[in-house]
């Protein structure tokens, strides 16, 4: 684990890994965004430049969305237990720490949610079809999330639960051995618990980077296979509801927020909600056939000279 990777000589301003990896993985998925368009864009010069503006759009609804879930789930969760010490207790007496994302608390779905809300606005206001983007963006954003899950485990962000006597012999990167306490001690930038000192965890983190990287491969694969505009998108995100509610089950932080007395999680009590939604749509649009999509999949025609 490695949350801090060096600081900036003479500034002493530390270069966090997890803000690296993140930064890493957005420049991916907007790449990767820009080849798919190229491929599958119903006009593929002009998508290419038009992706630039869009990813602009999502990255802001991908951190004001995740934020803003992550602040309501403390907000609920103080209400319900009137606890001084929590996060929500601070936010509603120090509305301004609601800014502070570098010191941690996004939740995923809400970024999914941030991004798809301001990527389809993006898209409307620079001319982007609206589900080919969709499509093409969830695609290459499950790529950028598989980095930046990476730096989750670099952080000691989104932790497993302790793993039972019985299985701890299983390898990296099933599970994973949090640092002893010395190491927490002189590294509290890590947001590993000093109870977990030594102890040996569940690697969700980078199971949900190896999660990602499966989705993204998906994609893909159906992007050329699709028979209407938004079918990608709805797959993908019904799969996601299924293998993150799965994975949700090893998690051993409360930070992510836990209801119903521990039963379900956040992310799986969304979970629930977008896997019915999905299949829905999946179910009510599974006899349309988009014309359009004759014309995408072919290489984009070289710039004129």
């Amino acid at each position: 684990m490695h949350p801090v990777l060096f600081e900036i000589p003479g500034l002493g301003f530390p270069v966090r890994a997890f803000g690296v990896m993140v930064a890493a993985g957005f420049l991916l998925g907007l790449h990767i965004w820009t080849r798919l368009v190229r491929r599958h864009g119903l006009e593929p010069l002009k998508d290419e430049e038009r992706v630039g503006n869009v990813a602009m759009w999502v990255l802001i609804g991908v951190i004001a969305g995740g934020r803003l879930m992550y602040v309501i789930v403390e907000l609920l969760r103080y209400m319900g237990s009137g606890d001084e010490g929590s996060a929500g207790y601070q936010y509603l007496h120090d509305p301004l720490s609601i800014l502070f994302v570098w010191q941690g608390g996004l939740v995923m779905y809400g970024g999914f949610f941030g991004a798809i809300l301001l990527g389809l606005w993006g898209c409307r206001k620079y001319d982007l079809h609206l589900f080919n983007g969709l499509d093409t963006g969830l695609t290459a954003g499950f790529f950028g999330q598989a980095v930046g899950r990476v730096g989750c485990l670099l952080v000691g962000d989104d932790y497993g639960a302790i793993v039972p006597e019985g299985m701890r012999s299983l390898p990296f990167p099933i599970t994973v051995e949090v640092p002893d306490a010395a190491w927490l001690a002189a590294n509290p930038e890590s947001l590993f618990p000093t109870a977990l000192a030594g102890e040996t965890l569940w690697c969700t983190q980078l199971w949900m980077a190896f999660n990602a990287l499966m989705l993204g491969l998906i994609g893909l694969w159906l992007l050329r296979r699709r028979r209407y505009f938004g079918q990608v998108a709805v797959t993908l995100l019904s799969l996601y509801a299924v293998t993150r509610f799965t994975i949700e089950a090893f998690r051993g932080d409360e930070l992510r927020g836990v209801w119903f007395g521990g039963a379900l999680s956040t992310s799986q009590v969304i979970s629930i909600i977008g896997l019915v939604l999905g299949v829905a749509l999946l179910v009510k649009l599974r006899g349309r056939r988009d014309p359009a999509l004759a014309t995408t999949g072919q290489p984009a025609p070289p710039p004129a000279s």
